[in-house]
């Protein structure tokens, strides 16, 4: 066991694969040389070399075309934008063809690629670069969503999402890339977490709060505050949008009557409606309350660092969500 940063898990996933499976190899814009963006890949160059990690043109539409060509010839590519704004770029590549291959061609193709794409904001980046765009991608049958929250999570995700025969996109939050309150024990050994599964980080009997991503430790964090005034929440961190695990929401559901949904990416249209439209349909009887979501505002990105803030959600907000419904 090492206690490791989310950085420090990603890049142990990723090494450890490509130690076992010479078929695995990394793709994307200074993953070589510069060891990326946020450094995730230093030293794979000297490691592995440049058949296996290779730096690519600056044209995300070509990132995801060639790693989806590569996967179906019988390589597991794992491809990295700088950035998960600039998969926008790349759209027609990702939810046209590695999403619908194996299906247009009645499984004789796998599309065995894992798409890393660093995001969220929070860091000052400007509108066009603090997207938190989770729920368009997850919007598209044939690509599994995940967003790791801790360290442990991220190695078992990536482990389990690189040895996926389908494509897989794999969010990264760049504010918990190398955030102490975020660092981990994480086993030495490799090992997987499923795809497509909730998990119960905090047990509760009051309200359910279901997050993932950043929205974890903001949520963590109002829980602890609402625990001194004898306020118990249960948290749910969803780990995957895609597949969608309801299962352990609803069951907490069922024990609170009551529920926040927080999340990262914008209100209108978000991971919230999407879990508030499935708690009506599926737990409609237990209903105590309005559920409540917290989330971004409504608004571009600002550049200042105090009107982003303000922008972003915070415990504060869940605090007050959770206040309100009690």
């Amino acid at each position: 066991m090492a206690r490791l940063t989310l950085r420090e898990a990603i890049t142990a996933a990723l090494r450890e694969e490509m130690q076992r499976d010479e078929s695995v190899f990394i793709m994307g814009e200074e993953v070589a040389d510069w060891g990326g963006t946020y450094a995730v890949t230093k030293g794979f160059l000297e490691e592995f070399g440049p058949e296996r990690v290779r730096d690519t043109p600056i044209s995300e539409m070509v990132i995801a075309g060639a790693a989806t060509g590569a996967a179906m010839a019988g390589l597991r590519p794992v491809a990295e934008f700088m950035t998960i704004n600039f998969a926008f770029v790349a759209f027609d590549a990702i939810v046209n063809h590695a999403a619908k291959v194996s299906y247009m061609f009645n499984g004789q193709f796998d599309c065995p690629v894992v798409f890393r794409a660093p995001g969220g904001g929070g860091k000052q980046l400007g509108a066009t670069h603090s997207h938190t765009p989770d729920v368009i991608f997850a919007h598209f049958p044939g690509l599994k969503v995940v967003c790791p929250a801790t360290p442990y999570d991220a190695k078992g995700l990536l482990t389990a999402a690189i040895r996926d025969n389908g494509p897989v996109l794999f969010i990264e939050p760049v504010p918990l890339y190398t955030s102490p309150r975020v660092r981990d024990e994480v086993p030495d050994e490799e090992f997987t977490v499923p795809i497509g599964v909730s998990d119960v980080k905090r047990e509760g009997s009051d309200v359910t709060i279901v997050t993932y991503g950043e929205g974890l430790h903001i949520s963590l964090e109002a829980a602890e505050t609402l625990a001194e005034d004898g306020v118990e929440c249960e948290i749910i961190d969803l780990r995957s949008l895609q597949p969608l695990d309801m299962g352990p929401v609803i069951e907490s559901f069922q024990k609170t009557f009551k529920a926040v949904v927080v999340e990262f990416g914008h209100r209108t249209y978000g991971v919230g409606a999407e879990v508030v439209a499935r708690l009506q349909e599926e737990a409609f009887d237990y209903i105590d309350a309005p559920i409540k979501r917290v989330a971004q505002a409504d608004v571009p990105a600002p550049y200042s660092g105090q009107l982003e803030k303000a922008a972003l959600p915070n415990a504060d907000k869940v605090i007050a969500a959770v206040k309100e419904i009690l």
